[in-house]
Order: C-alpha cells, then sequence, then structure tokens
C-alpha cells in the first residue's frame, strides 16, 4: 500500500505530531509498505531526504518554533503521478491539510484525517488571539473532519471530544504507538554523575516542548516547591531525599523555569539538557526518579508512555491525553485538573517518601502500561482502517476522458466544501449563540 501523509510539522521541528508521523511511516515501511511524506521546510532540513516532499514555508511564524507554508498552487502533481498513493493521511486540518483533502479528492482517494491536536490551544501563536478566535478554530477543525472519510483521535477522551463538537464522520482511536525498547535499558547513574546530580538525590524529570500550552510556569513552581520542602544538605544524616529537576527539551519557556527556580534559589538544583537523540535520551529517561506532566493541552500522552517505557511512575494532572495513561495508584498518581501547583508538590513529595517496594510496583504497572501502546498494534490498527476503507472505494469503469471530469469535478467540489468550511468557521466566531459543547475546552 502506498500512503501519502500531509503534515505541518515534521523532523527536524520537534513536537508529538512530527514524532508521530515518523513513528508511523518506519512502522508502515517495516510492515512493507511505502510513504511519501509532504512536510513544510525548517531551520535545518536535510539537503538529501527520501520519501519527503518539502514546502516552502515561513519560518518562525510571530515568534514561535512552527513553519507556516506558503501559498501553494497545483496539485503535487509530478510527486504524486511517481508516488502512486493508495490513502491520503492529512495530519493537520490547515494548510497542508486543505492540500491533502483537493488531492484526495481529485484523485478519488480516501482521505483520513488524524486530529492531534486541541488546536484551540495554540491560538496565541496566531496575531489577534481572541474567544471569537478559539470558536473559528474549533469550528475549521470539525468542519474539516466531517470532509474526511474517517478521523483517527489519538485517546479516547479526543473522540468523546469530536463528538460533543458535531463530528459525524467515524472514529476510530488509534494511539501514536512507541517501540518499549527504545527507552529502556538507560544508564541514568552514569547521566548523573556528568550532571553532578548525587546518586542518592530524588530527581523528577520532564520531556517535551517547553511551550506556554504544556502548562510549563505551573511544573516548575510545584517541583521548585517540592525541592524546598525537601531539601536537606547533600550527604547528611539520615535519607538523603534532596531534589533535582532534570528537563528534556526546548522552548520559549525554558528561560522561565530558570527564572522561577533563580528566584528561590534552587539553580543549582536545575538541570537542562535540550532537545536529545533517541539512545541519550533512554539515559536521561533512566537518571530520573519519577516523571511530572502538568499539560492540560494535550491528546495524547506520548511522553508519558516513552516515560513509563523507562519504567518511570508518573504524576499527572486529570486531563485529556494523561487520564487514558496513567492510572492512580498503579502506575503512579492522577491528580484533580484544577489542582493548585502546591496539591502537585504535595503529591511530589509524597511519592518521594513511598517504601522501595512500593516504587518496583508501581514500574511495572507502567512498563505494562507502555507495552498496551506498541507501535506494531496500533500501526496494524490504522492499516486494518486504510484497508476497509479502499474496499469501499468503488474501482472506476470510466475512460480516461471521463476520469479526468469526473477528477475535476471532484476537485471543483473540494475547494466549494473549503469555502463552506470557513464559512461556517466564520459564522461560529462571530455568533454569540449555538451548541456551547462544541466550543467546551475539555
Amino acid at each position: 500500500m502506498n500512503i501519502a501523509m500531509f503534515t505541518n510539522t515534521y523532523s527536524p521541528h520537534v513536537g508529538g505530531v512530527a514524532r508521530s508521523v515518523a513513528s508511523f511511516c518506519e512502522a508502515y515501511r517495516r510492515k512493507g509498505h511505502r510513504t511519501l511524506v509532504v512536510a513544510p521546510e525548517f531551520p535545518g532540513t536535510p539537503t538529501q531526504e527520501t520519501g519527503i516532499v518539502r514546502i516552502p514555508a515561513i519560518q518562525n511564524f510571530n515568534g514561535s518554533d512552527f513553519s507556516v507554508v506558503l501559498p501553494f498552487s497545483g496539485l503535487l502533481s509530478e510527486k504524486m503521478n511517481a508516488f502512486r498513493p493508495d490513502i491520503i493521511h492529512a495530519h493537520h486540518p490547515y494548510l497542508l491539510g486543505t492540500t491533502a483533502l483537493r488531492i484526495a479528492r481529485y484523485r478519488q482517494l480516501p482521505l483520513v484525517f488524524t486530529h492531534h491536536t486541541r488546536y484551540e490551544e495554540y491560538t496565541h501563536y496566531v496575531p489577534g488571539d481572541s474567544p471569537r478566535m478559539r470558536r473559528f478554530i474549533i469550528e475549521m477543525a470539525t468542519q474539516y473532519a466531517n470532509l474526511a472519510d474517517r478521523v483517527f483521535a489519538p485517546s479516547e477522551s479526543i473522540r468523546e471530544l469530536l463528538r460533543a463538537r458535531s463530528v459525524t464522520t467515524e472514529i476510530d482511536v488509534v494511539p501514536t504507538g512507541l517501540v518499549p525498547e527504545d527507552f529502556s535499558g538507560g544508564n541514568g547513574e552514569t547521566l548523573r554523575r556528568q550532571l553532578d546530580i548525587p546518586a542518592a538525590s530524588y530527581v523528577v524529570g520532564h520531556l517535551g516542548r517547553l511551550a506556554p500550552e504544556k502548562n510549563i510556569a505551573f511544573l516548575a513552581r510545584a517541583v521548585a516547591r517540592f525541592i524546598t520542602q525537601t531539601r536537606k544538605a547533600d550527604g547528611g544524616p539520615g535519607k538523603n531525599v534532596s531534589g533535582y529537576f532534570l528537563v528534556v527539551g526546548s522552548g520559549e519557556c525554558e528561560q522561565a523555569i530558570r527564572d522561577i527556580f533563580e528566584s528561590q534559589g534552587l539553580s543549582s538544583r536545575l538541570r537542562t539538557l535540550g532537545t536529545l537523540q533517541p539512545a541519550a535520551l533512554a539515559d536521561a529517561l533512566a537518571a530520573m526518579d519519577i516523571f511530572a506532566f502538568t499539560s492540560h493541552s494535550e491528546t495524547q500522552g506520548m511522553v508519558l508512555t516513552e516515560a513509563m517505557a523507562a519504567g518511570l511512575p508518573v504524576v499527572a494532572l486529570d486531563a485529556p491525553g494523561a487520564r487514558e495513561v496513567v492510572k492512580d495508584k498503579e502506575n503512579g498518581r492522577l491528580l484533580a485538573e484544577d489542582s493548585c501547583w502546591e496539591d502537585f508538590a504535595e503529591i511530589l513529595a509524597w511519592m518521594a517518601a513511598q517504601p522501595a517496594a512500593q516504587m518496583r510496583e508501581w514500574r511495572a504497572g507502567a512498563r505494562r502500561t507502555a507495552e498496551e501502546f506498541s507501535m506494531n498494534r496500533t500501526a496494524d490498527k490504522a492499516l486494518n482502517c486504510y484497508v476497509s476503507l479502499q474496499s469501499q472505494t468503488p474501482s472506476s469503469s470510466w475512460s480516461e476522458p471521463e476520469e479526468r471530469w469526473q477528477s475535476s469535478l471532484q476537485l471543483i467540489k473540494a475547494e466549494w466544501d473549503i469555502l463552506k468550511a470557513t464559512g461556517s468557521a466564520t459564522s461560529a466566531a462571530l455568533s454569540h449563540s449555538g451548541n456551547p459543547a462544541r466550543f467546551k475546552n475539555t
């Protein structure tokens, strides 16, 4: 099967969607399928890539680390003709998402859309951010989902949210999987020595993009309070529970973490490693005792399953994406979503005080959870859906001129549907009425 993936984010950009697309493509290729990724250019994009088509883009849009594709005419005809896709899979509803819709309609192919992101949580990157902008964004994603032949939701929480927002297309829950072995077996002891973290210290860890929508300031305040409450002189009498915060990732909120720790006199207890390659990431996870996560904006807790593959119990807020992964007192702790950061710090302290036998139990639970999200399982689920959609697509008996005419009609219809979707979203944004559930934040 030939699978064309359209995404607005891809390597070398770091983020959940980019990792998801890359992981699924790798899994499909291992199973004997071909993939073609259509993605924007990013700073540092390799000059030689295989199986990837890059589209010119505006870099660092509005101060973010995202790229925005430039208006692109045509239908990538040459590349698509050479690749001969069987499935078009869009990973965003905007920009290259509309290109994917046009190509799917023109070529009369099934269109799959993965609703990776709660897009309304990212409107601060758009000039003119407002409640109306959030409504517009939500409605555009809803309209796009209803133009697709199948929607993939990364978690059950997101499927429920999409149904509440009046998505009528069939929705399958297809989370991004992982290869558990990629995140286990790291050398944490060596990394601790390199980072000058005492072996007996208690390390709270975090992995992810350090952006406002990830609730990073909340996390930093909670961890700083935990370290302050449990701080003892290194090497002092009794159990040494001196805390450290190990952060893997990069983004605009990295300085906010540093500022919070400096204000509490804790700069010496903070270690930041930036973005790491897989082997180094396994070492970093192995150097942690527990994983902390406070984002409200997730659709799937990818980094949570990665941490659990390394045997790390997780402390997280009960929000979409996290609640499907973290089972309270089985593989970590799940706090009410409206908990304050002081509550979060108390749970971190409670976890640090647990006996070794209890922690071993939770570590085993974390590894079992990671196995449930193996890439082999999730890729098979996606492929089975592709096969089902192919079987529902009637084979054409038209002559070549009739085929071209039908394709042109489908393209015109696609353009009309895009215009209608934009108009509907604009109307919803300007209206103060409508279905409130369609615009809820959870």
